[in-house]
């Protein structure tokens, strides 16, 4: 690996450019679907914008999102860290929405689906950005949602090209 000085790698990630090549995996619930379709066009007006591809899978709800995510690692589409050079993805974006209801269901979906999903991507080195909306009332979802690439969805993709640039700044690749 080639040395990289503190400043050369704050450059390489913090500059604003797209990550050469990035290919991204969105993972999407659209439980609520016009919350995801506003978090949808949030990620892709920025990826867009930055020249990155991507492709999206769709699951039920926000608990099968790292569900998605472990499997797309099983079948090698996005590499285990040991096993950088292959696969088709360089990092993944999570959308979807939690709205709290009057059991205690939505602190258990809460508490998985964002461990799992974390707990996964760092065990992997898997760049990630998570937009899984965790809110009160469908209003505060859909304000969140809203903006293009200044809501949510933006910023998760924001969040996963940084990670990315910030591996290829450091030398490691995805793929």
């Amino acid at each position: 690996m080639t040395e990289r000085s503190p400043s050369e790698i704050k450059a390489a990630s913090a500059n604003g450019d797209s990550p050469q090549g990035a290919h991204v995996l969105i993972v999407t619930s659209p439980y609520y679907a016009d919350v995801a379709e506003r978090l949808m066009a949030g990620a892709e007006a920025e990826l867009s914008a930055r020249g990155a591809t991507f492709e999206v899978v769709s699951v039920e709800g926000a608990l099968e999102i790292p569900q998605a995510l472990g499997a797309a690692v099983d079948a090698g589409v996005i590499p285990r860290r040991s096993d950088r050079g292959s696969g088709r993805f360089d990092g993944v974006i999570a959308l979807g929405c939690v709205i709290r209801g009057e059991t205690s269901h939505y602190d258990v979906v809460v508490g998985q689906a964002n461990h799992w999903l974390m707990q996964i991507a760092v065990d992997n080195g898997i760049p990630a950005g998570n937009a899984i909306l965790t809110v009160d009332t469908k209003e505060q979802a859909m304000q969140r949602a809203s903006g293009g690439r200044n809501g949510k969805g933006g910023d998760a993709a924001r969040a996963c090209l940084g990670l990315i640039g910030l591996r290829q700044g450091l030398g490691a690749h995805n793929r």
